[in-house]
């Protein structure tokens, strides 16, 4: 396994055919706030958060992840990184370099092995962010982000192998075998997760709120607004943070959550959870069985944006 040179995770990109209508959502329903926005693209901030963006919208006619972004220590680490994934055959989509997206930096990208394409940065712009005060059911930070694989062995292998990223625990499944791998690039439980699905897409996006009241707070005006709540409220086992997950305008699932775990790095070992036992999926026993229902939202439609690098 190579050094542990990413540090965290920055932010997720997404291509959606109604900008207005995804931003809508975002800000005025989801809690984001909207900052650095352009003609065709939208930078989407938490309040609590040090990180210039968690969210990036950008208008375009397919539906797709345009990338997703994570941290690295210094300018010397994304080289070494780049480095590395080159010689192994990696794609490099950007060559290590000066970006221009907001909070400026430097970084590059690359697709991994299913089609996404991945950027890693250093050295960018701290946003002035605060405290987020008790009672406030506005986003902390975006807690991780969760892809469905049609190859997940081999996704996992990716990660682990290329960018150091660890293992956290598996959720199986006895008659389906192993279903989903939480990975980890600091203590958090886990940043990264993979899920077996039909194809490469979003599974979901997660955001971390302040505490369980804030947690349960947005979680109702959610509810009170009409959105359409897929699954929840409840606390997984694996992680042990809460969740509740709603759909967005265009169909992707994203997460409320608070209190995810954080591991002990020395002392870890990977669980083995089979989640045919209802207390794995819910520890409370509050949220919705897990149905088909759920599980079809979660497969997504398929990537559109596979090896297909994003525009900016």
């Amino acid at each position: 396994m190579p050094d542990q040179l990413i540090t965290h995770l920055r932010h997720v990109d997404l291509a959606v055919p109604d900008l207005s209508r995804q931003q809508d959502f975002f800000t005025n329903a989801w809690g984001l706030s909207a900052e650095h926005s352009d003609t065709g693209i939208a930078f989407l901030a938490a309040e609590g958060s040090p990180e210039q963006y968690v969210v990036r919208l950008r208008e375009a006619a397919d539906k797709r992840i345009d990338l997703i972004a994570f941290g690295a220590g210094s300018p010397s680490d994304v080289d070494a990184l780049a480095g590395r994934l080159a010689v192994a055959g990696v794609t490099l989509v950007t060559e290590p370099g000066t970006m221009t997206t907001p909070g400026g930096g430097y970084g590059f990208r690359f697709f991994d092995n299913e089609g996404r394409t991945i950027e890693i940065s250093a050295e960018v712009a701290v946003r002035r962010h605060r405290r987020i005060e008790a009672g406030e059911h506005v986003p902390v930070r975006l807690s991780h982000v969760v892809v469905n694989s049609a190859n997940p062995e081999e996704t996992r292998a990716f990660y682990e192998k290329h960018l150091g990223f660890r293992l956290s625990d598996i959720l199986m499944h006895p008659r389906m075998g192993e279903m989903m791998w939480f990975l980890r690039i600091n203590a958090w439980h886990h940043s990264l997760a993979v899920a077996r699905g039909p194809h490469p897409s979003l599974h979901h996006a997660s955001f971390e709120l302040r505490g369980l009241d804030e947690y349960l707070r947005g979680t109702g005006k959610l509810l009170r607004a009409g959105v359409e709540k897929i699954w929840g409220p409840g606390r997984h086992l694996a992680g042990n943070n809460t969740f509740s997950y709603f759909l967005d305008p265009h169909g992707n699932t994203v997460e409320y959550t608070t209190e995810l775990e954080l591991v002990d790095e020395d002392a870890w070992h990977p669980h083995l959870y089979d989640f045919s036992d209802p207390a794995v999926s819910d520890q409370w026993g509050t949220a919705n069985a897990m149905d088909e229902f759920v599980a079809r939202k979660s497969f997504n439609d398929p990537d559109r944006g596979l090896f297909v690098a994003p525009p900016v």
